[in-house]
Parts: structure tokens; sequence; C-alpha cells
């Protein structure tokens, strides 16, 4: 059985989060207000199910090591 691609999740949600997470500076930077919350609370989802996945991640490890 494949190993699950825990790593390669884990740095595509992380990247994305940053990416979001600079976008919302840039958007207060800008004046655009309204939507920062928005994309800072998705960011903030984003970078939530990175640290899921370490977990499941450790998890996983632990289970399958003999």
């Amino acid at each position: 059985m494949a190993k699950a691609p825990f790593g390669a999740l884990f740095g595509a949600l992380a990247g994305l989060g940053t990416a979001l997470g600079c976008l919302a500076v840039e958007l207060r930077a800008d004046g655009y207000e309204q939507y920062v919350e928005s994309v800072s609370v998705a960011a903030g989802a984003i970078y939530f199910a990175a640290i899921m996945i370490v977990v499941t991640w450790d998890r996983d490890r632990r289970l399958n090591s003999d």
C-alpha cells in the first residue's frame, strides 16, 4: 500500500494559507477593509487544516511503525 502524500498536502495548504495572508495584508494596505476579515478567516482555516494534516501524519506514522 502506498503512503499518503502528507508532506505534499501540507506544503500546498501552508503555501495557500501564506498567499492568503499576504493578500489580506495587501488588501488592508490598499484600503479594501471590507474584505480583510474574510480573507484572514480563510487563511486561518487553511492553516488549521495544514496543522491537522501534520497531526494525521504523526498518528499514521505511530500506527504503522513496527
